[in-house]
């Protein structure tokens, strides 16, 4: 999103402002892409266009670009003294990761008669987690604002589902992830373009 090295201090990126020069590449155009595939894909099952029983084809994506890759973004972010990007990559990497490895691993071992309360409160932790994210992002620019607002609804319907068993919140839950995964994609592009073409030619409406 920056144009040179040297505006990089001065205009904020648009995963989070940025408040030294970059020392190495702006990596927010990689966790936003990491961040919005991984949503899509996870997204399309959760609103039910395809069957539930090719799922696990998300848990690669989960593993190695939602969450190692997005986590690596967020370290990358920390060596450009960016706490908020640094902060949401890094955690939305390590949630695709315990994702992958909750469905992989803890789910199956459950108790079925408890096993969707847990997976609420999964859920509603990660809710709690990106509502007061997005207040941070108020300081940032329009499409990182309208991920997280986006993000905190897809969380609290999938909690509400999961506690409630409504595959109906569910599936309403998953249409509101297809949302932030397009607009987490746009973010990515923004971010990319911009940097490539060294001028803003995708806008993101910066607020801070």
């Amino acid at each position: 999103m920056t144009p040179s090295k040297t505006a990089a201090a001065a205009k904020p990126s648009p995963a989070g402002p940025t408040t030294a020069p970059a020392a190495v590449a702006d990596p927010g155009g990689l966790g936003l892409g990491a961040f919005a595939l991984t949503t899509f894909v996870l997204s399309v099952f959760n609103a039910g266009l395809l069957d539930d029983s090719v799922e696990k084809v998300v848990l690669p994506l989960a593993l190695f670009y939602g969450g190692l890759a997005q986590l690596l973004a967020g370290m990358w972010e920390f060596r450009r003294n960016n706490t908020f990007s640094a902060t949401a990559f890094t955690s939305y990497g390590a949630f695709w990761l315990a994702f992958a490895a909750y469905v992989g691993k803890v789910a199956p071992q459950l108790d079925p008669a408890y096993a969707d309360k847990a997976t609420g409160l999964f859920l509603l932790a990660w809710a709690i987690f990106t509502a007061y994210m997005t207040i941070a992002a108020l300081r940032t620019n329009g499409v990182v604002v309208g991920v997280f607002v986006a993000l905190t609804i897809t969380f609290a319907l999938l909690a509400a589902g999961a506690f409630t068993g409504s595959s109906g919140i569910d599936r309403t839950g998953g249409w509101f992830g297809l949302i932030t995964a397009v607009i987490a994609w746009y973010g990515s592009f923004a971010h990319v373009a911009n940097s490539t073409w060294k001028r803003e030619i995708v806008p993101t409406w910066p607020l801070g």
